[in-house]
């Protein structure tokens, strides 16, 4: 299995529109981020997407991504579902719906939010296939064995997500005891960062650094970025061991 990390970037991506910040203006690439999202991938062809932000097509067309067999979404936010009605050319190309999986709350909200879609059909239109899952699922999707973990992003519970030793996590604040165990030791774990200050709903850079510390992986690395994270060049000398600042199109084998 691989993992292809589509986008590191908050929100708001980066660089942000009208910043003229150092971060903002960097010719890095490593400092340009598109919205966090990532692609799992099997051997035998078959590829998982985690969100679909507003970058979804973006993020498609620069991976050469042909197929896409399912979606499985963190939470609601814009950043994380808005591109679903880009499903269409896979929907036209397997002939199939495409199947979604997220809280009930999440499958609910995008019943409302692209009601188009579920009303009469209409050729052209997307067809999506919604499949509420719970915290502490576990789904078999073809070849993959993939758990559904419960964490918290400020007062809104969420799901991250646990592929064999790889966990993936973003827009955490606070995690259970509880489902703490359920990725314990996870040999990968990617989790978000949003900046240095302290943030309601996000975990900031020290808090992501305590809570990789617990976790003990073998390799971390942070996601779900903002401007106000610092230059790449310049952080990575500034970060443990083992931890990392992933960016757009790292390629994870696990």
């Amino acid at each position: 299995m691989k993992l292809t990390l589509l986008g590191t970037g908050t929100s708001q991506g980066v660089p942000v529109i009208g910043c003229d910040c150092a971060v903002c203006q960097s010719p890095d690439p490593r400092d340009q981020r598109l919205r966090t999202a990532a692609l799992i991938s099997t051997d035998d062809g078959q590829n998982i997407l985690i969100d679909a932000g507003p970058d979804f097509r973006q993020q498609m067309l620069r991976e050469k991504v042909r197929r896409l067999d399912a979606i499985l979404l963190t939470h609601e936010h814009n950043d994380h579902v808005i591109g679903i009605d880009d499903v269409r050319p896979f929907n036209f190309s397997s002939g199939k719906a495409m199947s979604v999986y997220g809280l009930p709350r999440v499958t609910g909200e995008l019943r409302k939010r692209f009601d188009y879609v579920f009303a009469e059909p209409i050729p052209g239109l997307p067809r999506i296939e919604l499949k509420p899952i719970e915290a502490g699922d576990t789904l078999q999707l073809g070849s993959l064995t993939i758990e559904a973990i419960g964490v918290m992003h400020g007062r809104l519970p969420i799901l991250g997500y646990r592929i064999g030793d790889l966990t993936y996590l973003t827009d955490v604040k606070t995690v259970s005891d509880e489902d703490f165990q359920r990725i314990y030791k996870t040999k990968y774990l990617i989790v978000n960062a949003l900046q240095f200050k302290e943030h309601p709903t996000h975990m900031n850079l020290d808090e992501a650094l305590r809570f990789i510390e617990k976790i003990q992986p073998e390799r971390a690395w942070l996601i779900h970025m903002s401007h106000h994270i610092g230059l790449a060049a310049d952080m990575e000398s500034r970060l443990p061991t083992g931890v990392s600042l992933a960016y757009d199109g790292l390629v994870l084998h696990a």
